[in-house]
């Protein structure tokens, strides 16, 4: 079924490690391999503003601390993967998440991304954006959105196939 699962996460722990459950329990089921992403925004609202990327001591600790919460969710999560049996690596890099996403996904030839939904609606949603939305209408392959463990049902997950045109 599926060879490759890219996993989207967020850095919100309880919803992160959903979205993980999720994609684990698949990926066990079809023998898959797991890539888990995480990316770090500008517009995240504890993110370092674009000036701090001007190399002083001082803005290089602002990034590594705006960092090891992504790389320690991630490693945490591999860890488990790998224990439970499935290949998986991680990546986080700095982006506009849907880009990143779709982007990561073309070129690891994922057959599925599994990212979580949060919720957002209204004005938050045309303000802030949705990138699960922006994900499900620009992914190259099936995308499979988890919804938050406190909404949690089997009506809940939504799979789309990405459409492709010639």
């Amino acid at each position: 079924m599926y060879r490759k699962i890219l996993v989207a996460l967020h850095r919100s722990d309880d919803m992160s490690k959903h979205v993980f459950k999720e994609a684990l329990s698949l990926a066990l089921a079809t023998k898959a391999s797991l890539k888990l992403l995480h990316v770090l925004s500008v517009d995240e609202n504890d993110s370092p503003s674009i000036l701090s990327l001007i190399n002083t001591p001082e803005n290089k600790k602002h990034w590594e601390e705006f960092e090891k919460p992504g790389l320690d969710l991630l490693k945490s999560l591999a860890q488990e993967a790998i224990a439970a049996g499935v290949v998986t690596e991680y990546y986080q890099t700095l982006g506009r998440p849907g880009h990143i996403i779709c982007e990561t996904a073309r070129r690891w030839e994922a057959g599925l991304i599994v990212i979580g939904r949060r919720g957002l609606s209204g004005m938050s949603e045309l303000i802030l954006g949705s990138v699960s939305n922006y994900v499900t209408h620009y992914a190259p392959c099936s995308v499979m959105i988890v919804q938050g463990p406190e909404n949690f049902s089997a009506s809940n997950i939504r799979v789309h196939e990405a459409a492709t045109f010639s």
